[in-house]
């Protein structure tokens, strides 16, 4: 089986739409997933997500499934020492998470305070117990680390949806703390990660990425990439900080 995940568009966050930019990255998009032999899509229900989707949706004659879980992973606020405000929990200073011993276990990040004394964790939960559920569906059951095979296939799920929730289902199914993907990896509007299943021994598959956070289809169109999600390369940069 084969994983896609797709970051929206360059986000117009105020209107939950995309920009006339993401309009353009989105048309480079379409040209990339016409390609691709979809068996379903799955879509967050924001409309950046959505209208990220529907171009490639219409020229291919099929529909997504829009679902809840999908949404981004933003209003699960967290207290933090180092300000007086809550912040989303996966915007951290790594000045701050240098302090933290257990950010980046596979299961003790759980135990870290800010992280318990929030709803971070029941979010997570939610998320994943849907993304089982649907690879359930497709033949694929979670097992432990890895996936017990009842129905071996090549069927290829696209999922549409956000930087932050793309983070929750690699952690997931590389069983590593969401932090280590939240904190080093970043995904671009309109991204594709690839992610297959391997079964070197039959009827125990993991999943496995080709490709996290791939863009190749702005450079094949000499679009420039969105900026969002990235904070400044250098801190006297003029970029978000």
């Amino acid at each position: 089986m084969k994983i896609i995940i797709i970051r929206h568009g360059d986000p117009d966050y105020e209107n939950d739409t995309i920009t006339e930019k993401g309009k353009v990255e989105v048309e480079c998009l379409r040209q990339r997933m016409v390609k691709e032999n979809i068996t379903n899509v799955y879509c967050s229900m924001h409309g950046r997500a959505r209208h990220t989707a529907q171009p490639f949706l219409d020229s291919l004659g099929i529909k997504a499934e829009y679902c809840e879980w999908l949404k981004e992973f933003l209003q699960y606020q967290v207290e933090l020492p180092y300000q007086e405000t809550t912040d989303v929990c996966w915007d951290i200073l790594p000045e701050y998470m240098n302090t933290l011993e257990n950010i980046y276990h596979p299961t003790k990040w759980r135990e870290e305070d800010f992280v318990k004394n929030s709803t971070v964790c029941d979010r997570y939960d939610y998320v994943i117990e849907n993304f089982d559920k649907v690879l359930a569906k497709h033949g694929y059951v979670r097992d432990g680390y890895n996936y017990k095979v009842e129905n071996s296939n090549h069927d290829t799920l696209v999922f549409v949806c956000h930087f932050g929730l793309t983070a929750v289902l690699l952690a997931h199914l590389m069983n590593c703390s969401p932090y280590s993907i939240w904190q080093h990896v970043c995904t671009l509007p309109t991204s594709v990660t690839t992610i297959y299943t391997e079964e070197r021994k039959q009827g125990i598959a993991s999943f496995r990425a080709s490709s996290i956070g791939d863009i190749s289809h702005l450079y094949a169109n000499d679009e420039k990439p969105s900026f969002a999600a990235r904070f400044c390369e250098c801190f006297t940069d003029e970029e978000r900080h």
